[in-house]
């Protein structure tokens, strides 16, 4: 069976107002590949960061650094020591301060003293002193050598971790945040 051409020509136009869409699947997948490229190349560069002291990126790398590494991971957590200088002056009044320097530590937990006192590095006069003032015990230095440097500190409770106060972040347990 055949169909009679009628001889008039059907034209198909668009819309008025009808524009060709910016986003067709092409462009998605392009995008698509693209973010997923740029994923790949970020984590290809901070898995190849190199840890230097000039550049400190990781806890990892700073339990390394700690003096008797060992034995600070296992009885209290390493630190970075910063040590300042203030200078007040008081007519006029202002405050200057030296450039601080910065080294790697450790923070004792209270019940690890033991370890000091058998290394006979404080005595039980500076452990009964500390003990009274709800304090602990940091050092630099390693622990074997000539004179390390233990210094009763105390944790202010008033410093806040404003990494952990993000919305969604997860709090560390109570006993890993008191010395």
């Amino acid at each position: 069976m055949r169909r009679k051409s009628t001889g008039r020509q059907v034209t198909t136009s668009k819309p008025s107002g009808f524009q060709p869409s910016l986003f067709n699947l092409t462009t998605i997948a392009i995008l698509g590949g693209v973010l997923v490229l740029g994923i790949g190349i970020g984590i290809a560069f901070s898995s190849t960061t190199t840890l230097t002291p000039s550049n400190v990126a990781s806890r990892e790398f700073i339990d390394t650094k700690a003096p008797n590494p060992e034995i600070c991971v296992q009885y209290g957590a390493s630190a970075m020591v910063m040590d300042a200088r203030l200078f007040v002056t008081l007519n006029p009044f202002n405050v200057y301060v030296a450039q601080p320097s910065m080294r790697p530590g450790c923070v004792l937990r209270q019940n690890n003293w033991a370890i000091l006192e058998q290394r006979k590095l404080v005595t039980s006069d500076q452990v009964r002193e500390c003990k009274n003032r709800l304090n602990t015990f940091g050092f630099t230095g390693n622990l074997d050598s000539e004179k390390p440097d233990i210094r009763c500190i105390y944790q202010n409770e008033a410093a806040q971790n404003f990494f952990m106060s993000q919305p969604g972040a997860v709090a560390p347990t109570q006993e890993t945040e008191r010395f």
